[in-house]
């Protein structure tokens, strides 16, 4: 795909979705560091149903960690893996609080060492709250660039730096949005919804020809 045809996806996806944004409900940046923490191999709908609950008798650090670790489980119990992350959410805040004065740290060091905070959801963290031009590579985006060539690469890692380095700079700040919903509604990983794509021409993909043919 070259220079043109990635601008073209684009303006596309920009067309059809102008002010792109999480599906995660949040109010503040800790509120979207713990749905993010909390949404990792989960979806999103899963995931504001627990936090409605949780955010309205604790969403801040101090205040989950009054609810103990027991007492954060009994509120994400619903959510796959929820043992390992209230373990993680309890560790972040404990280090919000002693080391940044309970606020999330605008910093992708101090945001990485956060138990359950790796590149990517530092990457949203910083996207979203911060409003830095970011892509963080879940597993949509990552099908994405690389069934319609738009970033190809073998590693998160790989696919981020094709992106940042592909993507125009007028599109940085949404791309990580457009791509994730993309990824989730049209570009599926199982039965994608070729017929209804709106980059189909541009798309490299060889089997797109045999599905929702139009």
């Amino acid at each position: 795909m070259n220079r043109y045809q990635r601008a073209q996806v684009f303006d596309r996806l920009q067309a059809q979705r102008p002010h792109p944004a999480t599906e995660l409900e949040y109010r503040t940046p800790f509120e979207l560091l713990v749905a993010v923490i909390l949404s990792a191999q989960a979806t999103d709908v899963s995931v504001n149903k627990v936090t409605r609950r949780l955010f309205q008798v604790a969403n801040k650090p101090a205040a989950i960690l009054g609810l103990g670790e027991e007492g954060l489980k009994s509120y994400i119990k619903t959510i796959g893996l929820y043992n390992g992350k209230a373990k993680n959410i309890i560790n972040t805040c404990e280090i919000l609080c002693d080391k940044h004065g309970g606020q999330v740290p605008h910093d992708r060091g101090a945001l990485e060492q956060l138990p359950g905070v790796g590149r990517k959801t530092a990457n949203v963290i910083l996207n979203t709250a911060f409003g830095e031009p970011t892509i963080a590579v879940d597993t949509h985006i990552f099908r994405v660039a690389n069934r319609t060539g738009l970033a190809p690469g073998k590693t998160p890692a790989v696919v981020e730096r094709a992106l940042m380095a592909a993507v125009p700079k007028r599109f940085r700040q949404d791309a990580h949005h457009w791509l994730i919903l993309h990824g989730r509604y049209v570009c599926r990983a199982r039965k994608p919804r070729c017929g209804e794509c709106i980059i189909r021409d541009l798309c490299e993909w060889k089997d797109k020809a045999e599905i929702g043919r139009v």
